[in-house]
């Protein structure tokens, strides 16, 4: 069956609940100089308090919509504080068809301007990762 960005965003969340997390979804987080990009997930909460950010973006189809999702993760990544933690988890055959996009979403991880980057069958690390950065922030 396809994935759909709720199907990943619902599956986050699920984690989050697993792991005692508090959290936002769907909302917005203040980074640095006060911008507010978009994120599907926000931990504890978003605005201001927000220190680990999530990107969800699954795709059955390709164009435009894919391009918005990589810029998206982008900003996240240039007005983040550096205090506050990044992840991006990302699925669905359109980016089979926008490697350039793909890429763009890796390089930021290789560089270590996010802190991890997930698809569907790399969620297990995608809570071992959560959990870890949640024991260092002392959320849990």
């Amino acid at each position: 069956a396809p994935t759909t960005s709720r199907m990943l965003e619902d599956w986050l969340e699920a984690t989050a609940v697993k792991l005692g997390l508090t959290y936002s979804p769907r909302t917005r987080f203040e980074g640095r100089h006060g911008p507010t990009p978009p994120c599907d997930l926000t931990i504890p909460s978003g605005g201001a308090a927000a220190q680990i950010v999530v990107a969800a973006k699954a795709f059955d189809s390709t164009g435009s919509k894919l391009t918005d999702a990589v810029r998206e993760v982008e900003e996240m990544a240039e007005v983040r504080k550096g205090s506050q933690a990044v992840m991006a988890a990302i699925d669905g055959v359109g980016w089979l068809s926008r490697a350039n996009d793909l890429r763009k979403i890796h390089t930021l991880w290789a560089n270590g301007e996010i802190d991890g980057m997930y698809t569907l069958s790399t969620l297990d690390q995608f809570k071992t990762d959560l959990e870890a950065l949640a024991r260092y922030k002392k959320l849990i």
